[in-house]
């Protein structure tokens, strides 16, 4: 089976959340589903088929979760340095409107853009890795080109 790159604070979080799904979630919706029950014909009960709806999505992320956890690969990025690569923080500025961005370039299961969580696979990712500070790179986004010079690389 294929690893799965990951920091260490993106394998901590995914990790908090499973537990967090079998011990409070899960518990929670089987109570919910138990106490729908209670209230007769389950045909027509919006409350239980909501909670068993619930109970499917749980338990779907639960399994999805375990099989991600069980490929992770942690990534110590406090040892890397030089060029960017996993696990970098990068901030840059766009070429175009000099507006700066920093992210961190993390596993596709952490990423999460609106906290500067970049995804390895993203086409921006993709650009990024290898270059220097100083690098400029192109873009190709749905918005068009975009131009970016790298300002500095930390490995946190």
């Amino acid at each position: 089976m294929e690893k799965i790159p990951m920091t260490r604070a993106g394998h901590a979080a995914l990790d908090e959340e499973l537990k967090q799904l079998k011990s409070v979630e899960r518990p929670a919706v089987i109570k919910a589903i138990a106490e729908a029950r209670e209230h007769g014909d389950l045909s027509e009960n919006a409350e239980y088929h909501a909670a068993r709806e619930k109970q499917s999505f749980i338990e779907g992320r639960v399994k999805e979760l375990e099989a991600v956890l069980s490929r992770a690969e942690i990534i110590d990025t406090s040892r890397l340095s030089g060029a960017v690569k996993f696990g970098a923080t990068v901030k840059m500025v766009d070429e175009d409107t000099d507006e700066e961005k920093t992210y961190q370039i993390v596993g596709e299961h952490e990423a999460d853009i609106e906290r500067g969580l970049l995804n390895i696979r993203s086409p921006l990712a993709r650009a990024l890795i290898g270059k220097e500070e100083g690098d400029s790179i192109e873009v190709r986004t749905p918005g068009g080109e975009k131009n970016y010079e790298i300002l500095s690389i930390r490995y946190l």
